[in-house]
């Protein structure tokens, strides 16, 4: 399994570069995540939307679908992305320490 070392850090992360372990994410995690997202400044706009996908997920198992998302950050759609450019699949779930999502995100 490939592995991450950042920060001092070391994260074992699947063929995608998620982590593995939810259970192991960290701030440090978010600060890679963040640099490799070309995102130079998390407000805290982007940590709303990395605190609901948290919880959504210690909850149900899986990351909510885009419409759930935006609907409980009151977020449109395209401010997501404006936040993370790589969308909440890709960059909000990654960040968040969240597996790859399989479905709409």
């Amino acid at each position: 399994m490939p592995t991450v070392e950042f920060k001092g850090k070391t994260f074992n992360v699947d063929e995608d570069g998620f982590i593995d372990d939810f259970n192991t994410w960290s701030r440090e995690w978010v600060d890679y995540v963040k640099e490799s997202e070309g995102i130079s400044e998390l407000t805290e706009e982007h940590w709303k939307v990395i605190d609901i996908l948290q919880d959504y997920y210690k909850k149900n198992g899986i990351a909510p679908m885009v419409r759930i998302l935006s609907k409980v950050t009151g977020f449109k759609l395209k401010y997501i992305y404006e936040l993370f450019p790589s969308g909440p699949g890709k960059g909000a779930c990654k960040m968040a320490g969240l597996p790859k999502p399989t479905g709409c995100v």
